[in-house]
Order: structure tokens, then sequence, then C-alpha cells
């Protein structure tokens, strides 16, 4: 879509305010049987962000002498967002640095282990010992792990690890909760957008959802949204932190007072547009779209236009979209307004930007009209639908510990369960993205960490749980096998170089562009596939097995 000459894409700068953003929000909250001096310290975002169970479990692994075994843990999720009425066949990653951000000074203090040391058990003694409250204050931060991680602005998928935390036990337990809720709901956001994004053709794509958001999650799913293919957020203080020009029009209230007060929609466009003469986008919906609020916009435009300005568009907020769509066109190209833009909104979404756009492909020509000229200059302001992800409000990421360091030798964990899907896949791994000879990508595959697929003749290829499911690829078929995971935190340093949200863009755009098409479809996408390697596969099997017989020698 042509870029109005007022919107100038701005380069990210790189600078990470997630701590300013929060330290502002959760100064002075007063939490009931709480100190004043925790509650000023931002202890609800800070460290004791986790669940009771994690701090439990914690000090039982430090009674039994676990805490200082090596974990491996990875956050992954097993299916993507299912909307109801259709299903994405892809995810983007998003929130890691965020994340990492929030993780890197967090640590066990004196308020901390005060809140700790006050809770009782039901009868009424110390939950949390003081041999352990000693240990977490003295070892209690996260700067003893290590994190490897898939970019942000990848296509991830079900199954695949996205992030692998390992470190002692202990505090590689207790940062569950925070990764799980940081980064899934970016992921969830980033997808939507993604997906609307594709369904819009790339027209301009505003994310307005910070008055729908679930309070200040809005301000992470403004910025995932950035990520997944929103252009621009109304959202001030993100953009103001991301380094976006932040956008926006304005609301029925404006014309509604102006018309309370004796005067008329004309007057109120007229005004909006003497203030903003080279920003001008008038909301034409107020009063009565054909009848009033066009003609009166045409009206102020020829002003502007007159003057040496160029009006940026018009806003449709309700009514049946696409027909308003195709008659405004209509009526600003007689007016010799064909480049203004038209901004759409109202509970927007994928299925209904779909059935727009298909409505002005079969429609537009009974009026004259060339459909693609007015799908063009189409924008679309989605709000409510995109920051609740609404369909599919929660991404069922989890955190599973897959493999224990024990004296030095590390040895596999799983789960077993009636549900062959939640098994997971255990051991040290590595994960691969392999291209078939067109480029396009044709499986992800886990494997063990000493693997190289890169030297097989011959890759074969598992379902990570059908073992109906399988198939071989020739090295010499592939195009490539691109390593997908990266250190990014060692040990209480950050280790890798976070690139700006429009570099993790192109990353977002090159991943979905080498997507086979029908991975990208609507409606019942086609299955991408994860595999296993034939030595992961066998070493799932045999610990089944191993599990399943223990079981039926002690029964």
């Amino acid at each position: 879509m042509r870029q109005p000459e007022n919107i100038e894409r701005m380069e990210n700068s790189g600078v990470n305010k997630y701590s300013e953003i929060n330290s502002r929000f959760f100064t002075n909250i007063n939490m009931r049987g709480l100190p004043l001096e925790a509650s000023n310290k931002n202890i609800a975002d800070g460290i004791l962000f986790t669940d009771q169970y994690q701090l439990t479990m914690a000090q039982l692994y430090f009674k039994l002498g676990f805490h200082e075994k090596i974990g491996r843990f990875e956050h992954f999720f097993r299916e993507y967002p299912d909307y109801g009425a259709h299903k994405a066949g892809y995810c983007i990653n998003a929130g890691l640095e965020w994340f990492v951000d929030w993780m890197k000074n967090k640590s066990f203090g004196d308020i901390e282990i005060d809140h700790l040391a006050r809770q009782k058990t039901r009868k009424g003694d110390q939950l949390f010992h003081e041999d352990f409250l000693k240990w977490l204050k003295k070892h209690g931060s996260y700067e003893c792990l290590t994190l490897h991680s898939i970019e942000e602005g990848r296509v991830v998928h079900p199954f695949a690890p996205i992030n692998i935390v390992q470190g002692p036990m202990i505090m590689a337990q207790i940062i569950e909760t925070a990764l799980l809720n940081q980064m899934n709901y970016q992921i969830l956001i980033a997808t939507k957008a993604a997906r609307i994004h594709d369904i819009g053709r790339g027209c301009l794509l505003l994310e307005f959802g910070a008055r729908r958001g679930q309070d200040r999650g809005a301000i992470a799913g403004a910025r995932a949204a950035l990520i997944g293919g929103a252009d621009f957020t109304s959202n001030v203080g993100i953009s103001q932190m991301l380094s976006f020009p932040p956008k926006g029009t304005h609301a029925h209230s404006m014309v509604q007072l102006f018309l309370t007060l004796g005067m008329t929609e004309l007057e109120a466009f007229q005004a909006f547009a003497e203030l903003y003469p080279d920003d001008c986008i008038l909301l034409v919906d107020t009063v009565n779209t054909l009848q009033s609020g066009i003609p009166n916009a045409i009206k102020v435009f020829q002003k502007l236009k007159k003057k040496g300005h160029q009006p940026v568009g018009i806003r449709l907020d309700s009514g049946d979209l696409a027909y308003l769509s195709i008659q405004a066109a209509k009526m600003l190209n007689k007016a010799g307004f064909s480049e203004v833009n038209i901004v759409l909104s109202g509970d927007l979404d994928e299925m209904n930007i779909w059935q727009i756009i298909d409505q002005i492909t079969k429609d537009a020509p009974r009026y004259g009209l060339d459909p693609d000229g007015i799908i063009d200059r189409l924008t679309y302001g989605v709000g409510t639908r995109l920051i609740t992800s609404s369909g599919c409000p929660a991404l069922g990421g989890v955190y599973k510990l897959v493999a224990v360091n024990d004296s030095g030798e590390w040895k596999s964990a799983i789960k077993i369960s009636e549900n062959v899907n939640k098994i997971i896949n255990p051991g040290e791994k590595k994960l691969w993205r392999l291209y078939d000879e067109h480029g396009k990508a044709t499986a992800d595959l886990i494997g063990f960490i000493d693997e190289q697929p890169e030297n097989l003749e011959a890759i074969k290829l598992h379902h990570p749980s059908d073992h109906t499911k399988s198939r071989s690829v020739r090295r010499n078929r592939l195009s490539k096998i691109e390593p997908l995971l990266k250190q990014i935190y060692c040990e209480g340093k950050i280790c890798y170089e976070f690139p700006s949200i429009e570099l993790i863009r192109k990353k977002r755009v090159h991943d979905v562009e080498y997507l086979d098409a029908g991975v990208k479809r609507l409606i019942n996408p086609h299955v991408y596939h994860v595999s296993l390697s034939e030595r992961l596969w066998n070493d799932k099997q045999r610990l089944i097995q191993e599990i399943k017989a223990s079981i039926n020698n002690k029964s």
C-alpha cells in the first residue's frame, strides 16, 4: 500500500525500557497484608512473580539435597491457536527481550525473604524454614541460569523448544511462571497480528487495542503486534519507548461535542483539519456516513488542497465496511481524491478483513471501480480482537523438565500421559529447520544435542507421538539445514545482541515467506511437520517402556 507522506517508518533504537515501564505501574500499590515498604519496591513484579508451588517444590529440592543438581527445562506449545471458525498454521515468536530484561536483575532480597518467612502452615508453623531462606538469600537469583532461545520474529511450531533453561534446579524451577506468562502472551498476539497482516495483503495495519486490553498487558501486546505485522500502534507510551510514531484519528465524541454546542459536523472537521492540516484523517460515521460524513470530509479536503496540504484519509468505524469502502472510494475519486486512504476499524480481525476484501473484489466492478484500487488504499485499525486474541485468549505453552545432570551424567527426564501428545520429548536437544530444494521450510527437526543431521546422507523424520508416521529425506534434496536455537543468557550475562523491531520484522517476513502456502491458509491450514530424529524417537520409546515395566513390576 502507498505510504502517506506524513507517515514515516522510524528505525527502532533498540533501547529497552521495560523495567522503567513496570516501575511506574507497580509503584505505590498497597497490597493487603504487606508492609508499605514492600509494595513500594515492586514486590508483585519482582522475583516473587511466581506461583506458590514453585517455592514449595524449591524447598523440597533443598531439603533433599537436589538444589545443586542441574536441570534442563524446555518451553514449547502443543497446539496452534484455535479461534473456533479457523485455526493458525504457524506462530510467531515474541517476548524474549522483555523477558530477559525482566529476569536479569531479579533476586531474593530482604523484603522477599521477610515475606516468605511470615508464611505459615495450617497449624501455624513457619512454612519456609530458616535454612532454606538463608540459601535463597545467598543464591536466589537468575544469574545462575543459561537460556537458549529461538529468536523473536521467527516462525515457531508445536513441540519444538522455543526456550531452553538450564541451571540449578531451584532457580530453573522458580522462573517457570514468569517465563510462561510473558512469552506465551506475546507469541499469541504476534501470531494474530501476522495473520491479520497476511490476509490484509500487507496494507497498513494499526494496533488500536489499549482501551480493550487486559490492563497493562496491552503494552506487551502492542509490542508483540508490532513484531507480528502491525505497522504502528495508537499506544503513545510504548510507541515512544520503541521509537515509533504513535498513530490515531479522532473519536466520535469530538463531533458529538460540536453538535451538542450547536455547531455542525462540518465545523468539527474544519477545526480538526486547521489544527492538523498535514495529518488529517476524519471519522465520518458519527451522523450519516454517505449523506453527511464523506461529503463534509470532501469539503474540508478541498480547502486543505487549495492551501497546499495533502489529506491523509477518512475512517469508517461502523456499518457494512465493504460497501461503504466502495461508495467512499467512488465519492472521493469523483472529487479528485483517489490517493486518500480509507481507514477501517470496528472489531476487525483476519476473518472479517478477508470477507471485506472478498466483497469488494466481487462488488466494486458493478460500480465501475477497480477492486485492487480500493483494496490497496485500505488501512486497518484493529483493536479488541487483536489485543485479546479473540477466539483463543491463551497460548497453551508449557515448561517441562527434560533432563537432569546427576553427578556429571545427564539423565533424560520424561512425563508419561494417557494422551500421547502430552508425553514430552526427553533429553538434551537441539532444533534444526530443514528447507527443501525450492527453499521452502519443509520440517523442523528435534534431535539430541550431539547430532549432526547435516552429515547424514538421509535423515529419518519421526512424528513426535504417532509411530505410524515417519519419512526419510535425502540430504542432497535439502537446500539448507538451519540451527534455530541461540544462546541468549549465560550465568548473569546477556550474550546476544537484541535487534530492533524493524530487524525482528524482517525475520518474520522471511520466515513467513518461506512457509508453504497451505500452512498460511486461513481455514484448515496444512500441517507443518515437526519431527524427532531417529535417535531421539528410539530413546523416547525406550524410556516409556522402562517406566511402564517398572510400574507393572511394582503392581
